[in-house]
């Protein structure tokens, strides 16, 4: 079930929206009073075409003028002609409503998820992805709902004052026939108003939960895989199916009831009338009167109340929801819930090293360089929610100053997610992480820098992408990159440095030797590799990391190949249960996972040949 996020849809949302509407409306009167001249013209019909109807059969056809009837009969056509050119202009003046109202509405989301991601940039709920749901689909919802509200609120209350107006000029007594199954039918539609707009409510709380798994799960599809947990998301997702349709079904069982409301006030009237004819005529009803009432019900007033109650029941409910939703204080939060991509938990901490020790082990390597650690993570525990089950759990990492360590482990299992908490870009539940003896708050690019598997490359020149992390780079330092890197033939074919490069016309693994290049450039003293060189071939692979390496500072690398791993100063091995972590000979010698990786098992010396590390 998705719990304590709705709110009551009644007259707890009414008094949260009411003053923003006041004030909405207060700084548009002058559309608000066009609006109403125009929709004087609109009344002025409804009550010329009945009138006109009584008069041609009293004074034309049954007083035996046919050619004064057909006048009669021709002033309604002209005024059913002249509604046209009336609907334009309500329509040219709607827009001075409906468009202001989107764009505050979309300005409100966009600020709402910009203050919320600026507070908590770094924790697991920092997206806001019910922000999508905002901004593609609700506030165009409000948009078509408000103007929908707008033409049929104006078009019934003037064509409703026309009809009535013109009852009344026919006889008093149509009124009393007419008005009691009317109002009837009325009362009982607003009634079915607030139950209506809580049921439509949830429906939109189901869809948010829906979108917000469905967005969760096609990021984390491929750790799904990894670790199995895709039957139970499946049955997530099945439930949240399973809410919104049950959402629905509440909706379409209200929107029966307001038919029902719909069928007393929109046919219970004309029933009335006729069963009334013997009483209205014994008071002096004449039949074009009688002839005119029913025009009055039939083309004017019904058609208004059924327009304003599909209006009221459909779009008044959404667009009371959906402004409450955006404007209204933010929802509570669901109780924590274990996220698709969870994988299992374990502990890093170095060899025949407890928490405490570790510390100790930290202290003393600071004395002896005279240096605080690159990084260092202190009982680090990560966790997407109160309750859920650790993804990290009391880890203890020292990495040394200038020190190349390569993580390794199956798809999944926690190594991006390490690398993302160094990085700032994601938070711990729990413990402390530091960069050169400094906690990390947030993402800092003067000293770290994470290279993505995806590589941003923008439209621009070769030495404006080059130098995106160090903007005064020389030629000398940007010569000396791209002669590191192998970058001299991908920068000569497209014409030299400031020749303009477009994203479309590299490869993936041309944009992530470019992206390799930026960091090298980079002043930060530690480099973060996320797979960032899984599309080059082994050769250029060797040769990127290897210039990376010899750069002062410190390297920490995802393994996407073997060869990776050989090269580093360390190997951090995990496998989901505990870590390794020790040279590449160590770490052979204790963790079966690595053997299995690096096809030792099998008697081959050679382990650039046999498998990768995961990636």
């Amino acid at each position: 079930m998705v719990r304590g996020r709705a709110r009551g849809a009644g007259p707890g949302a009414v008094r949260r929206i009411g003053p923003s509407a006041r004030r909405f409306l207060a700084r548009r009167k002058g559309v608000l009073a066009r609006l109403a001249l125009w929709s004087l013209a609109e009344a002025g019909q409804a009550f010329l075409v009945g009138l006109a109807v009584a008069r041609a059969v009293d004074q034309g056809f049954l007083a035996g003028d046919v050619r004064r009837g057909l006048l009669w009969l021709a002033a309604a056509l002209a005024g059913v002609v002249c509604g046209a050119p009336v609907i334009r202009g309500v329509f040219a003046e709607l827009a001075g409503l409906t468009e202001p109202l989107r764009d505050g509405l979309v300005r409100r989301v966009v600020d709402r998820s910009l203050a919320g991601a600026v507070a908590a940039p770094d924790g697991p709920g920092g997206t806001d992805r019910a922000a999508v749901s905002r901004l593609t689909n609700q506030a165009e919802i409000a948009r078509d709902s408000f103007a929908g509200l707008v033409l049929t609120l104006r078009s019934f209350v003037f064509t409703a004052a026309g009809a009535l107006l013109g009852l009344l000029s026919l006889h008093p007594a149509l009124l009393v026939v007419v008005l009691p199954p009317l109002l009837g039918g009325v009362l009982l539609f607003l009634a079915t108003l607030r139950p209506m707009a809580a049921a439509q409510r949830r429906a939109l709380v189901a869809d948010e939960a829906l979108a917000d798994h469905a967005a969760r799960t096609r990021a984390g599809l491929r750790d799904l895989t990894a670790c199995g947990t895709g039957p139970e998301t499946a049955r997530r997702g099945a439930a949240l199916v399973d809410e919104a349709a049950a959402a629905a079904r509440a909706l379409a069982g209200w929107a029966a009831v307001r038919t029902a409301a719909l069928g007393v006030a929109g046919h219970l009237p004309v029933l009335a009338l006729l069963l009334a004819v013997e009483w209205l005529r014994g008071r002096g009803l004449t039949a074009g009167a009688l002839l005119g009432a029913f025009t009055y019900l039939a083309q004017s007033l019904l058609p208004a109340l059924h327009t304003l109650m599909t209006a009221l029941g459909a779009a008044g409910a959404r667009l009371l929801v959906v402004l409450d939703r955006i404007t209204g204080p933010e929802p509570a939060p669901e109780p924590a819930t274990t996220p698709p991509t969870q994988v299992a938990a374990y502990r890093v901490r170095p060899r025949g090293t407890t928490t405490a020790t570790a510390t100790a082990t930290t202290a003393t390597a600071t004395a002896t360089t005279g240096r605080p650690p690159a990084v260092e993570l202190r009982s680090v525990t990560l966790s997407y929610g109160v309750r859920a089950e650790p993804v990290l759990d009391g880890v203890d990492l020292c990495v040394a100053p200038g020190e190349h360590l390569a993580v390794v482990g199956p798809s999944g299992i926690g190594k991006s997610t390490l690398l993302r908490l160094v990085a700032g870009t994601l938070a711990p539940s729990g413990g402390e992480v530091r960069v050169a003896g400094r906690p990390v708050t947030g993402r800092d690019a003067r000293r770290r820098v994470l290279v993505p598997q995806e590589a941003y490359v923008f439209t621009g020149t070769v030495r404006d992408n080059l130098a995106y992390l160090c903007t005064d780079a020389a030629d000398a330092d940007l010569g000396a990159a791209v002669g590191a890197l192998g970058l001299r033939p991908l920068v000569d074919r497209f014409g030299g440095l400031d020749a303009v490069l477009r994203p479309d016309e590299l490869s993936g693994g041309e944009a992530q030797l470019i992206a390799a290049a930026r960091a090298y450039l980079s002043p930060a003293p530690l480099l973060l590799l996320d797979e960032a060189t899984s599309r080059l071939d082994p050769a250029a692979e060797a040769r990127v990391e290897g210039a990376l390496a010899r750069r002062p500072g410190t390297l920490l690398v995802v393994a996407h190949r073997l060869s990776s791993a050989v090269r580093a100063d360390r190997v951090l091995v995990l496998d989901g249960v505990g870590a390794v972590c020790g040279t590449h000979e160590e770490v052979l010698a204790r963790s079966s996972l690595y053997r299995d990786l690096t096809g030792h098992w099998n008697g081959d010396p050679r382990p650039e040949t046999r498998g990768h590390p995961g990636t």
